[in-house]
């Protein structure tokens, strides 16, 4: 079979598009192809990062793209009211589609419901076989016994107000609503002075989630604040993943050589669910291997290792999610995060940018637990997808 494409990217949501991206730029040679089932890449949703998530040169690359910047952002507990200085920015999907469609003309393909793919090829639903060196496929988070998860489950509703909201910074968390059996807060970006994202956030021990409920708690908590809604604009909803617990190579063995981005190679953070300093890391390394090591089984070894470096750094986090998940009642998660947002500015930074020192690490374990400390120790040993307590 002739392979007409260097490489075929299965799935046009942020990994894959930024993988296509940063390849047209630099390797513009390339014979690329994105695909994507809807009318456009990026698909419905609000990417957002902070800046020290990123290096210098990656925000230089990234900023087109990006939708807002605010210099500052605020959190709300039910005791803990602060204001944390450094940037925070959001890429909504439109601008995401706008920008990459525009530079990668016609290297995108929508409209293509993929039916299969291999290592090397995709299938389409209408029977075409498309060939490539490699194929990348980022459709998004696969099943597996490998893991054991807990998840974050969100909607977000993008409302027009009939006044001004009086925000002037993002509000990332305000945790001081009703928990709702687990920990539950309210994500706030505002856009302009009368238009503002409000989202509905629960950490939780299932994927399943109840959109009515979430739509009646945005109504409310819009209500409690005085903001009466003019325009429900957009709503986009999720449910990532939190990885508690898992055993990289068995998963890795199960994909089997297919090389695969963002989710599905699970390139986030695996406490926030942020994705996108990840996803312009592996960007980077892709965009970065020489002619020869575009073909598959050098791909998929690449990208692996990307994985493995990021699976290592953050054994700690997800011994963090553990004392999360399985120490305490679920509707007390909030004293954890509470108590985390004391703590000093640039020790917050380093966590969401997955960069601890050991001296944050202990700072993070020691003084008063807000959890049992026998739930927390208990926790903490469960190092094994087979030994995490499985959701009812």
């Amino acid at each position: 079979m002739d392979k007409p494409y260097d490489l075929i990217l299965a799935g046009g949501g942020l990994a894959n598009g930024l993988i296509a991206w940063r390849l047209r730029r630099r390797r513009p040679e390339l014979r690329i192809l994105l695909l994507e089932s809807d009318a456009r890449i990026g698909g419905n949703h609000t990417w957002s990062f902070h800046d020290s998530d990123l290096t210098q040169e990656e925000w230089a690359w990234i900023a087109p793209l990006v939708t807002q910047r605010w210099p500052r952002y605020d959190i709300t507990f039910p005791q803990l009211e602060r204001t944390l200085e450094g940037g925070y920015a959001s890429i909504a999907s439109e601008d995401f589609a706008r920008v990459i469609t525009h530079d990668l003309g016609g290297c995108i393909r929508t409209g293509a419901h993929i039916a299969a793919l291999t290592p090397t090829s995709v299938t389409l639903a209408s029977g075409e076989v498309l060939a490539a060196r490699a194929v990348i496929d980022g459709r998004g988070p696969r099943a597996t016994r490998h893991m054991s998860l807990g998840y974050q489950t969100f909607l977000g509703q993008e409302l027009r107000l009939a006044a001004p909201h009086g925000l002037t910074a993002p509000v990332i968390m305000d945790a001081s609503v009703e928990q709702q059996g687990g920990y539950r807060f309210v994500y706030l970006l505002p856009f302009g002075p009368d238009r503002i994202l409000v989202e509905d956030t629960h950490y939780v021990d299932s994927a399943a989630w109840e959109p009515e409920r979430l739509r009646a708690n945005i109504a409310a908590y819009a209500a409690a604040r005085g903001w009466q809604v003019r325009q429900i604009e957009r709503e986009e909803h999720g449910s990532l993943p939190i990885v508690l617990a898992g055993d990289f190579d068995a998963y890795w063995d199960e994909l089997a050589g297919q090389p695969c981005a963002g989710l599905r190679a699970g390139l986030f953070h695996p406490t926030t669910g942020y994705s996108l300093p990840h996803a312009v890391r592996l960007a980077d390394r892709i965009a970065g291997l020489g002619a020869g090591a575009l073909d598959a089984p050098r791909l998929f070894a690449a990208i692996r290792e990307e994985a493995r470096r990021a699976w290592l750094g953050q054994r700690f986090f997800r011994l963090l999610n553990r004392m999360l998940f399985l120490a305490g009642r679920p509707e007390a998660r909030w004293r954890v995060m509470q108590r985390f947002y004391r703590l000093p500015a640039p020790l917050i930074a380093r966590f969401y940018a997955g960069r601890l020192r050991l001296r944050d690490k202990a700072r993070l374990l020691t003084g008063k637990p807000p959890v049992p400390v026998g739930e927390a120790f208990a926790a903490a040993i469960k190092i094994h997808p087979d030994q995490i307590r499985k959701p009812a």
